[in-house]
């Protein structure tokens, strides 16, 4: 090999060098393949406290969705500043807290009161959500009642979804049910597991009265998170992220985050995944270790 040649081949090689690690740049820079949703709040230390620099700063860093449970609470005014600036950089919002009573036995019963208190409720969701073109609520079914038969329970949480349902309808807002775990957080709850879940919307029957999956729950409730959501699948609407133990950013825990994410991705999944957990690390740090664990998990 003459030297001129060795020469070019080494500038060729350098050239390549230099255009996939542009490539990997871009690629990092760009969108995340799933909507993964960071909540206000996330990333104060970059962006401040005003929510609409906060969903700017989450849309640069490739963002596409953001959730904020407690939304409902917030002025009209800036429910619709947030809306406005969700629609114009193409973002989701996950979905926001209608009723979520865990110390109440609410769905469990058969209580008129009750029932004219839930209705209520998700008519209020339905309002919130036409000003935020907001797609999902979610409803936690209360504690439940240790004087009365489970199957009888499961039989007035579904008689009562029904009524939360036909108010929903109309717009096609969607309940999305969240099973809590009971043995680190929420004791004494009703719905705790994903096939419990499954088996109620099913029963609902209606295309409003979904799952949300919260997988740091059921990561601890019952594991075998992949094969719960292929069973589930047709029921599931949203997620929740976090990682076990601690409840932090995917990569801190025992979660095989990637690989979760990729089997979501590959069944097609386009809805929201709502980060709903703490940062391992404080700061500006935290928040640049929480992107970055992101990144790792999206570059399946």
């Amino acid at each position: 090999m003459t030297a001129g040649v060795a020469s070019g081949l080494a500038a060729l090689s350098m050239s390549a060098a230099a255009k996939a690690e542009e490539g990997t740049k871009s690629e990092a820079g760009g969108k995340f393949k799933l909507k993964y949703a960071p909540h206000f709040g996330m990333f104060a230390q970059h962006a401040g406290n005003d929510a609409i620099d906060q969903i700017k700063f989450m849309s640069d860093q490739g963002f596409r969705a953001v959730f904020d449970n407690g939304i409902q609470g917030r002025s009209v005014a800036e429910q619709e500043a947030i809306a406005r600036e969700l629609e114009r950089l193409g973002m989701d919002l996950g979905p926001f807290v209608s009723y979520a009573d865990f110390g109440v036995k609410s769905f469990v019963t058969q209580d008129p009161e009750i029932r004219k208190m839930l209705i209520q409720k998700t008519k209020d969701a339905v309002e919130a959500a036409q000003r935020l073109r907001a797609k999902w609520t979610l409803m936690v079914p209360g504690h439940y009642d240790d004087h009365l038969e489970w199957d009888y329970q499961t039989a007035n949480v579904i008689e009562n979804l029904r009524y939360c349902v036909e108010v929903c309808e109309p717009t096609g807002l969607v309940i999305v049910l969240e099973p809590l775990n009971a043995w680190t957080d929420h004791p004494g709850l009703f719905l705790t597991k994903i096939p419990q879940a499954y088996q109620i919307c099913r029963a609902v029957n209606s295309p409003c009265c979904k799952i949300i999956n919260d997988l740091y729950h059921q990561q601890i409730t019952e594991g075998n998170l992949i094969p719960n959501i292929d069973r589930a699948w047709s029921e599931i609407g949203a997620f929740h992220i976090g990682d076990n133990p601690g409840r932090k950013e995917p990569t801190t825990g025992e979660i095989n985050y990637k690989n979760v994410f990729k089997h979501i991705y590959e069944k097609g999944y386009e809805g929201v995944l709502c980060m709903e957990h703490g940062k391992s690390k404080e700061g500006k740090e935290g928040e640049k270790a929480l992107i970055d664990a992101y990144r790792y998990c999206d570059s399946f």
